[in-house]
């Protein structure tokens, strides 16, 4: 099926180079994981069986919130309603699911990802872990959208990890802050319990960040 908006092409273009972006990192490997952007009341997502380190606009899939496929020829993941939730309940632009190694090793072993470095407060600070349900289902779709409240990231038990954010670069850059924070937790346990911040820290951190605009470029004068 073709769509003549430019925008929806974009969209496909966009999705496709995010996997391919994702998988140069090491979160997407193989046909494991997916991404997707909303684009007005549609959504671009990877398809079923990709590879998503060689994906092409082709192999994005367009579908409406309601999941009727609207662009392309593949079957849209497997994960579609997980998708569709979280646009749905959390206004996000955009989503990434990935299995990637480090927040997936931390998902067999914890309930949930302590906040042990303030920049985990970009995510929400502490990061939930989301009960095990087979993939494509429900109850994981039910279970994760529990797990994002008040969060732009959470874990899925003994699978991965999900991640959004209002755009593709923003759930892109959660889902790669996740990454690290949980690997930074992997190598700091095995040396000893974590340190974790507790909530005046956080708090002050917060603070701290919105007075002096961290993480925005600043000119010189504006220090």
């Amino acid at each position: 099926m073709a769509v003549g908006s430019s925008a929806l092409d974009d969209a496909r273009r966009a999705v496709a180079r995010a996997g391919n972006g994702l998988a140069g990192e090491g979160l997407l490997i193989g046909t494991a994981g997916n991404v997707s952007v909303r684009a007005g009341e549609h959504v671009a997502v990877t398809a079923t069986g990709v590879v998503l380190g060689t994906a092409t606009p082709a192999d994005v899939t367009v579908v409406d919130l309601d999941g009727t496929v609207v662009a392309g020829e593949l079957a849209p993941t497997s994960e579609l309603e997980l998708h569709l939730g979280i646009y749905r309940r959390y206004d996000a632009g955009a989503v990434v699911h990935t299995h990637s190694p480090q927040a997936t090793a931390v998902s067999l072993v914890l309930d949930e990802l302590p906040c042990v470095h303030y920049q985990q407060l970009a995510l929400g600070g502490s990061v939930r872990v989301a009960p095990f349900a087979v993939f494509g289902s429900a109850e994981l779709a039910a279970g994760t959208l529990a797990a994002l409240e008040g969060k732009t990231a959470a874990l899925l038990a003994n699978h991965g990890a999900i991640a959004h954010g209002p755009t593709l670069e923003a759930a892109m850059d959660n889902a790669l802050l996740l990454e690290w924070a949980c690997g930074l937790y992997v190598r700091a346990a095995a040396f000893g319990a974590p340190r974790v911040l507790d909530d005046v820290q956080q708090e002050a951190v917060m603070t701290a960040a919105a007075q002096r605009g961290y993480g925005r470029p600043r000119r010189i004068e504006d220090r």
